[in-house]
């Protein structure tokens, strides 16, 4: 894994006390200027890849909430996940969280705690894009 950040080693800490998505929102917590109740209620629904393990990384849906929200570089937010979803993959080799998690392989491509330091990483970078 590449150099990582303070915000994304706290969001890896909050991890092993919720679930992925709630610790992607957790991290950005001061600059989303939400409480705890709501942030955890936000991203409740996205752990364990939605659905149990079915869809995307928690992870992943916690950095698209959070870029929704803090996105003020003037370029879509869906263009810029984009971007975060396809290094993530590139790096993660998965972006479902059945695939990550090894489920039928028995191969874990990428443990939950460096999922969410990932997308911590990739979301910081895209929200420093500018026009």
């Amino acid at each position: 894994m590449e150099q990582t950040s303070a915000r994304a080693e706290k969001a890896a800490e909050l991890k092993h006390s919720m679930n992925c998505a709630q610790a992607v929102l957790m991290a950005y917590q001061e600059e989303l200027g939400k409480s705890k109740e709501e942030l955890l209620a936000l991203g409740d629904a996205f752990g364990l890849g939605m659905g149990g393990m079915e869809a995307t990384c928690g992870a992943l849906t916690g950095a698209a909430i959070v870029l929704g929200l803090l996105n003020k570089s003037g370029q879509p937010s869906k263009m810029l996940m984009n971007g975060i979803l396809h290094d993530f993959q590139k790096q993660a080799g998965a972006t479902r969280c059945r695939d990550l998690k090894g489920v039928g392989t028995g191969k874990v491509l990428c443990a939950c705690d460096d999922c969410v330091r990932l997308a911590v990483l990739r979301l910081d970078k895209a929200l420093t894009v500018r026009d």
